[in-house]
């Protein structure tokens, strides 16, 4: 069950289970998360959105008002990989 506070997020192409850190460029904060699900699409898709955020993970970057902000996406690892 989706709980809009933990910290996850929605990415089209990278393996379900993939950790990610995303960093907010406008004020550089900076949190892991775990991708769980396909997104974006529709029209944040089109305005060029790469991955959606939990509320919880957009609170912490600190755009949870702003709703888009620019940011950086790291793959720290890709799902299905064993080990850590």
């Amino acid at each position: 069950i989706f709980d809009q506070r933990e910290m996850v997020a929605a990415h089209r192409s990278l393996p379900l289970g993939s950790v990610v850190r995303v960093t907010n460029l406008e004020n550089g904060r900076r949190i892991v998360l775990r991708v769980i699900d396909r997104g974006p699409y529709g029209r944040n898709y089109r305005k060029g959105t790469i991955i959606d955020v939990s509320r919880g993970a957009a609170r912490r970057l600190d755009f949870i008002r702003d709703g888009l902000v620019r940011v950086r996406v790291e793959v720290l690892r890709v799902g299905g990989e064993t080990g850590r």
